[in-house]
C-alpha cells in the first residue's frame, strides 16, 4: 500500500474554491464545494482512494451525502475499521477477488451492527464503490454517483456510463439496506486495449445550469483537448462560472491496458 487518500466536505468545504489533488498512479481528485452566492453554505460529499501500484489496483469510494455529511463519515469509517480484511480480499488472486469484495460489502452493509450505527446519523448518503485490478472494473453503486468509461472503442457506439443513476437509495437514517432485500447495482467491465480513462462524479456537475455534462459524451470530447487534471480543473471552473450551487466532487485517471480485449468471432 503506497498511498491513502480521504476527505469528508464537512470537514473541509472549498465552496467558492476549486482544490485538485494529484495522487500515485496519477489519479486525480477534483473538489468543489458549490457558489455560496447560489445559496450553498456545506459540502457533504465525500471520497476514499486506496492504491497498490505493484499489485496494480485501486480501491475507490465516492460519497454523495444530505442533510449531514454523517453518513458519509459512517461509510468511510467503516471501511477503514475494516480495512485490514478488505485489503486481504484485494490480494487474492483475480478469480476470487470480485465474488469476494461484493460478498463481504453487502454483509457489512446488512450486517446489524453497521444498520444500527446508520439509526444515530443524521441523513443519508449515495455511495459509489469501485474497485480496478488489471484489466477489469467492479463497481458496487448504492444511489446516484455516476460512473464513466472513456475509450474510443466505446465511445464509437455510444457507450460511456457504466451504472445508472438510481434514486431514493441510500445509506444512513433511510437506509436500502434496512429493507427485507436491499437495492442497488453492481458490475464487472473488461478494459478495452489501450487508453480507459475511468471518471468518476457526484451528480453537481451533471446538474450545472446552463452546461451540458448530463451528456457523457461532452465530457469524453474535452478530453481530448485536456490532460487529466487540466480537464477537471476547467470542468470545475466551469460549473463554478456557470453559477452551480450544488458540490462536485470528481475522480479520475487513465489505465493503460496492454491485453487484447473480448471481440466477435466474426470481426478481425
Amino acid at each position: 500500500m503506497n498511498e491513502e487518500y480521504t476527505w469528508i466536505g464537512s470537514q473541509k468545504t472549498y465552496i467558492d474554491e476549486i482544490h485538485i489533488k494529484l495522487l500515485l498512479n496519477s489519479i486525480v481528485v477534483g473538489q468543489f464545494g458549490g457558489n455560496s452566492s447560489a445559496g450553498q453554505y456545506k459540502n457533504e460529499d465525500g471520497c476514499l482512494v486506496w492504491m497498490d501500484p505493484q499489485l496494480d489496483w485501486e480501491f475507490v469510494v465516492l460519497l454523495d451525502a444530505h442533510n449531514t455529511a454523517q453518513s458519509a463519515e459512517l461509510v468511510v469509517s467503516t471501511l477503514k475499521n475494516n480495512k485490514d480484511f478488505i485489503i486481504q480480499i484485494l490480494s487474492q488472486k483475480d478469480s476470487d477477488i470480485f465474488d469476494n469484495l461484493h460478498h463481504f460489502l453487502l454483509n457489512l452493509f446488512k450486517s446489524e451492527e453497521f444498520r444500527k450505527d446508520c439509526s444515530k446519523v443524521q441523513g443519508e448518503t449515495a455511495c459509489l464503490i469501485i474497485f480496478r485490478k488489471n484489466n477489469f472494473l467492479w463497481w458496487f453503486s448504492i444511489g446516484d454517483c455516476i460512473l464513466h468509461l472513456f475509450h474510443s472503442e466505446l465511445a464509437s457506439l455510444g457507450e460511456y456510463q457504466q451504472n445508472h443513476r438510481s434514486f431514493f437509495e441510500w445509506i444512513g437514517r433511510q437506509s436500502t439496506f434496512n429493507k427485507t432485500i436491499p437495492c442497488y447495482s453492481a458490475g464487472t467491465k473488461e478494459l478495452r486495449k489501450g487508453a480507459n480513462q475511468i471518471f468518476l462524479t457526484t451528480d453537481g456537475l451533471v446538474e450545472c445550469p446552463n452546461a451540458n455534462y448530463y451528456n457523457p459524451e461532452e465530457i469524453y470530447k474535452l478530453f481530448d483537448e485536456y490532460s487529466n487534471e487540466m480537464g477537471i480543473e476547467y470542468l470545475l471552473k466551469d460549473i463554478k462560472d456557470k453559477g452551480v450551487r450544488d458540490s462536485t466532487t470528481i475522480i479520475s485517471w487513465t489505465i493503460f491496458n496492454d491485453n487484447d480485449a473480448t471481440r466477435p468471432s466474426d470481426m478481425k
